[in-house]
């Protein structure tokens, strides 16, 4: 599975973002998917995973009630909609995409990443 994401870019507090992440390979719709971040300086961190039919989806604890991740698995897509954008949400975002067919917020388990897309947020 190769992956590319995009959407990243500079918006200002309050604001929202779109991300998407591009899948190629058949068997995209046999693995779970996740969004990861990583802060200058910090950790890659877990954002959101879905299951590999999107019937699953967990994040983690600052951004729930803010991001919505997504699939279509017809178009080999994942989503990662952004609301609400804080100054502390900046980093570099990351999709990637795991076996593990229920997901996983372990970055250890995932086999396939992308290349990441930066957002920045203002305050």
């Amino acid at each position: 599975v190769q992956l590319q994401a995009s959407g990243g870019g500079l918006v200002q507090a309050g604001g929202s973002l779109r991300l998407s992440c591009a899948a190629s390979g058949r068997t995209f719709s046999s693995h779970s998917m996740g969004w990861f971040r990583q802060a200058p300086g910090k950790e890659r961190e877990f954002v959101a995973g879905i299951s590999w039919r999107g019937g699953r989806t967990s994040y983690t604890d600052s951004v729930k009630g803010r991001f919505t991740i997504s699939r279509d698995n017809a178009k080999n897509m994942v989503y990662l909609q952004m609301n609400s954008l804080k100054p502390e949400d900046t980093a570099v975002y990351y999709c990637a995409a795991t076996t593990n067919l229920s997901g996983s917020s372990n970055h250890r388990e995932y086999s396939y990443w992308g290349q990441g897309t930066l957002v920045t947020v203002s305050s």
